[in-house]
């Protein structure tokens, strides 16, 4: 069985360590306010709650603080829907059913505000700016995450977006705490990155300045060179953000909150809740249904990943403790499971095999499988004959039926995902995570049911993959979770299919042995 490795609470506690722990966290917090009465009576601005992290953020705010006097959800009309339309396609998602069956009133404190974090100032008008004068805790957790994002884009949303947050804090009487939400993968010329501001690849402010006023073609045929050939413009713009936030530390309380790879949540507040195929799920997934039968990486690569329960609660907590501070100092949380939860690249997959055969998913196309190579060719000799080749004879097919192709849109879309993960899949980093492992001994007793996240490093990984595969099954491909031994027939019958196609080759070079070899020099 494969469990979290060197979890903090792996050794037991002697009575004496325990009421030592005890009484100093009972002397050091004496005089601090719970959680939930921090939050009470505040009102809250988040950007990016549109996104996985933010949905979460939110429905576990409103669940376990709902003290709180109102928070304020910037978005932008979308997809023919002003935000009203939007943030109700938000709460009717089955994440906000426990607090929909329970505390349906609480829905009332959520009011959308119509912005753009690419605009300046926001986009806010002026009587969004009156109404939310008296904000004091800002989660800035918007960015594009795209890897192909142009340099001008990447720098106006995720760079100059912060700038605008920062403008906007500035002008808030009430402001307590505002939370920078960046990516433990911010300084990927790094291989061991430590929970502070590392040095600056550029300055952000000459390249707000370049990007709002130099030509786009010359700077799309400048970025590598600018962007000092970092990987791509999303973590070259998240590093300047940060630096952004740490020039503002001497003006506003800032917290700089980086996660690493966030997946399905594995306890709040539904298990397995997930609404992206990103990290490990996207693998799982890709190799249950069988689409995906090789990978360019190095096997033996960890994999960070947390629950995004996990992530939202150290969120809260570092926002409440730096709430409770009066310094000008940055703190900088690693929100990674390094030492704690890492799993290699190839467990991940061997996981997902036992998983799919197991509990096979409806839309299975091929066997489950899947292979990893660090070998570029051997990766693309395989991308031709284990999925490009096959993903041609079904289009073909579904095209002489008269029904539509996508069998080969998915595997260009598979390999184009796998060449931007390239250069995060080939390196492997060391996240330093002290200041995030020990966030939970900062809090007061009356907190740790609500907000105690370190037990979610104790939890069998298999135990886990499975019901991070049955949320994926249920809120992502809404599989009819009703028919897993329909699925395993289906299952068992391609696998004979399988197993046949495998022992054509050989049967063939048989034959062909026989007739160039054998007959020749045996003849009967």
């Amino acid at each position: 069985m494969i469990k979290f490795e060197n979890s903090p609470t792996a050794r037991l506690k002697t009575d004496e360590e325990i009421l030592e722990t005890l009484f100093a966290k009972e002397e050091r917090l004496e005089n601090y306010p719970t959680i939930p009465e921090f939050y009470n009576d505040q009102e809250i601005f988040i950007t990016g709650g549109s996104g996985f992290i933010g949905k979460v953020l939110i429905e576990k705010l409103l669940r376990s603080c709902p003290g709180i006097k109102a928070i304020y959800i910037l978005m932008r009309p979308k997809k023919g829907k002003d935000i009203a339309e939007r943030l109700k396609v938000i709460t009717d998602l089955e994440l906000f059913e426990p607090l929909r069956q329970n505390n349906p009133e609480l829905f009332t404190k959520l009011v959308p505000v119509a912005g753009d974090v690419t605009e300046l100032q926001l986009g806010l008008s002026k009587n969004d700016l009156d109404r939310m004068k008296n904000v004091s805790v800002i989660f800035h957790s918007a960015a594009s995450v795209r890897f192909d994002d142009s340099l001008k884009y990447a720098i106006m949303m995720n760079t100059r977006g912060t700038r605008e947050i920062m403008r906007f804090a500035e002008t808030l009487k009430n402001i307590k705490v505002v939370m920078h939400v960046s990516t433990t993968y911010s300084n990927p010329h790094l291989r061991t990155v430590e929970e502070q501001v590392h040095q600056a690849p550029v300055d952000w402010r000459t390249a707000i300045d370049i990007c709002e006023n130099a030509n786009e073609d010359h700077l799309n045929s400048l970025t590598q060179h600018y962007t000092k050939f970092m990987p791509n413009t999303y973590v070259f713009s998240k590093s300047l953000a940060e630096h952004v936030t740490d020039d503002y530390k001497e003006k506003l309380p800032v917290v700089i909150f980086r996660p690493s790879i966030v997946i399905s949540a594995i306890k709040e507040p539904l298990p397995g809740w997930v609404d992206n195929f990103n990290g490990p799920v996207g693998l799982l997934v890709g190799s249950g249904i069988g689409i995906v039968r090789t990978m360019y990486s190095n096997p033996d690569n960890r994999c960070d990943f947390l629950p995004v329960d996990v992530c939202v609660k150290g969120m809260i907590i570092a926002a409440w403790k730096k709430g409770m501070e009066h310094d000008n100092s940055i703190p900088v949380y690693n929100c990674a499971s390094y030492n704690v939860a890492t799993l290699k690249i190839q467990q991940i997959i061997d996981i997902g095999k036992c998983l799919c055969a197991v509990t096979p998913l409806d839309n299975m196309l091929f066997i489950p499988g899947g292979h990893i190579t660090n070998s570029r060719y051997s990766n693309y000799v395989k991308v031709i004959f284990y999925q490009l080749l096959p993903a041609l004879i079904i289009d073909g097919i579904l095209k002489l039926k008269g029904h539509k192709t996508f069998m080969t849109k998915i595997q260009r879309k598979i390999y184009e995902a796998n060449l931007a993960l390239r250069y995060f899949v080939m390196n492997e980093w060391i996240f330093k995570n002290d200041n995030f492992l020990t966030l939970c001994d900062k809090i007061k007793l009356e907190d740790l049911k609500e907000f105690d996240y370190r037990d979610c490093f104790n939890h069998d990984v298999i135990m886990y993959m499975r019901i991070a595969m049955r949320g994926v099954r249920k809120y992502l491909i809404h599989d009819n979770l009703e028919n897993d031994e329909r699925n395993r027939m289906k299952y068992k019958f391609l696998n004979v299919i399988h197993t046949l196609l495998c022992s054509v080759p050989y049967i063939l070079l048989y034959f062909v042995l026989k007739i160039l070899i054998f007959d020749k020099f045996w003849p009967q």
